[in-house]
């Protein structure tokens, strides 16, 4: 059985993928059964989606691949906390357990994704694991907009 740093290092290879195309370095993976299943980078300026986050792709991958919008029995692995929209879509795909790296500081002000899940009574029990390869996904995504600032 492969451990959470094992497959966190998958999603940060995706996430290099994204900051080489210019996009916000995130990356997600799905597994099931020990076995990647899907994997998304975050793809939103590329394809002027806003809605084209690793999670998402990674969800829609799965989905497709498993031949059902219920995703149990996986665990999805994604670079940096999800955003509100990623953790809704993580809740209705129905998702056990979630594993993120670094939390998004962005969403101190208005609640995390472990907030969103005690606002509403969900159905079903989700595991969080957070902090698996933090210094080296922490980088990536302050290295990116530290990069973007001096560009302008």
């Amino acid at each position: 059985m492969k451990n959470d740093i094992y497959w966190m290092k998958y999603a940060l290879y995706f996430a290099k993928l994204a900051k080489n195309a210019g996009e916000i370095p995130v990356g997600a993976i799905i597994i099931k059964n020990n076995k990647i299943i899907s994997y998304g980078v975050n793809s939103s300026i590329k394809t002027n989606d806003p809605t084209a986050h690793a999670e998402i792709i990674a969800l829609r991958k799965a989905g497709k691949y498993l031949k059902n919008y219920r995703l149990i029995n996986t665990t999805m692995y994604v670079t940096l906390e999800p955003c509100l929209m990623c953790a809704g879509a993580i809740i209705i795909s129905r998702i056990p357990r979630l594993v993120f790296s670094t939390y998004n500081k962005k969403y101190n002000e208005i609640g995390s994704f472990i907030d969103l899940l005690g606002i509403y009574n969900i159905n079903y029990k989700i595991t969080i694991n957070s902090g698996i390869l933090i210094k080296e996904c922490t980088y990536i995504i302050k290295n990116f907009f530290s990069l973007k600032r001096k560009k302008k």
